[in-house]
């Protein structure tokens, strides 16, 4: 049962959107960074919601390490594909602008991509595929991201969390969509960790000794310093196939940075050669495909709604109630939360007094007495 206070959507984003531009992001580029982060929220997803807002958008902005205004630039382009520079801009707007042009080229010539170069952190992954199925379109997106991961055998951080995010239209209220990190978690889960006061399960996270590491706190210091790394899906070594997240990891990492001739690996550190902030310059790809461009959109989205409801059909293992599909449960979360709002735990209830009282914004919480 949630015991967290609930602050509304309307409060929530109005928040967001005026710190957003009190520190210099324009009104509609802010509008739709706070749009992004409570989607995450909006399907429980809360590892990249109004958790992230300040350590990852509203600090480095302040720190002078991501562009409150972003400088969209097209460096070539092409009648299906594109490559955009985002000049260490807000990572959000530069990835709405770029599925936007994708899924233009998709509804044209049946297929788009753009690639963005210097670009920064850009919230839910799912958020960019499903502006794609939204149209009725497949939407694929993935981005590289400062190392965490660990090649299988080693324990250095090389590679990102690096999602490889899907969504397809269906014929259902809600559509397919499988957004997750190539990592067996990522580090905004153990961030939620770290501030829920609870440890990480043993197996996710490895230490420079070979071990699993378990303490979320002293997790988040060691990866920082690179004395920890996570695991890739699969685990730790070879025996649940600990390889194959790592190698999904790498396609994430090289459709990143080769397509659009950008940064990759240990040049996402975020510091520079002195150990000093610096931007951290990601990588991200877009892709939208018409289904009109082969067999129609209504059979893609029939059939592909009758799969769906074939697996959640199946036979299933002792002691559970149902089996789910990809986007399910994230379309319960909205249907339990749209009318209550965002639950909000104590580290980030002193996180939006903080920002509020530095900006000295008009704004009273259902959390304070």
């Amino acid at each position: 049962m949630e015991t967290r206070p609930y602050v509304s959507w309307e409060l929530i984003g109005n928040f967001m959107t005026d710190t957003f531009q009190a520190v210099g992001v324009p009104e509609e580029d802010a509008k739709l960074c706070a749009d992004v982060l409570m989607e995450s929220d909006r399907r429980g997803i809360e590892s990249h919601g109004c958790n992230r807002f300040k350590p990852i958008y509203i600090d480095r902005i302040i720190a002078g390490i991501q562009k409150p205004v972003t400088e969209y630039e097209i460096l070539k382009e092409t009648e299906t594909t594109a490559v955009a520079d985002a000049h260490d801009g807000m990572g959000m707007v530069a990835s709405h602008k770029a599925m936007s042009a994708a899924i233009e080229k998709a509804k044209k010539h049946g297929m788009g991509m753009v690639a963005v170069r210097n670009s920064t952190h850009y919230g839910i992954a799912g958020y960019w595929a499903t502006m794609a199925s939204k149209e009725g379109l497949i939407g694929i997106t993935g981005t590289n991201a400062r190392p965490s991961i660990a090649p299988t055998f080693g324990v250095e951080n090389m590679l990102g969390t690096n999602p490889l995010t899907v969504a397809f239209p269906t014929d259902e209220e809600f559509p397919f969509v499988l957004d997750c990190a190539t990592s067996i978690t990522q580090r905004g889960k153990i961030e939620y960790f770290a501030r829920s006061g609870k440890d990480t399960p043993a197996g996710m996270v490895i230490g420079q000794d070979g071990s699993a590491m378990t303490d979320s706190q002293r997790i988040l210091t060691a990866l920082t310093r690179g004395e920890a790394a996570l695991a890739p899906l699969g685990g730790i070594g070879e025996e649940l196939a600990g390889y194959k997240g790592y190698g999904y990891a790498t396609i994430v990492e090289i459709l990143s940075a080769a397509l659009q001739g950008g940064s990759y690996l240990k040049m996402l550190t975020g510091s520079d050669e002195k150990g000093n902030k610096c931007p951290y310059r990601l990588g991200h790809f877009f892709i939208a495909i018409d289904p009109e461009a082969f067999m129609g959109r209504e059979t893609f989205r029939s059939i592909c709604g009758k799969i769906l409801r074939e697996l959640r059909n199946s036979k299933k293992a002792p002691g559970q109630e149902r089996i789910y599909t990809a986007g399910e449960k994230e379309y319960q979360a909205w249907q339990e939360r749209k009318d209550k709002g965002v639950p909000v735990g104590e580290a980030v209830q002193k996180e939006f007094v903080e920002i509020r009282d530095r900006y000295g914004l008009p704004y009273k919480f259902p959390f304070e007495s």
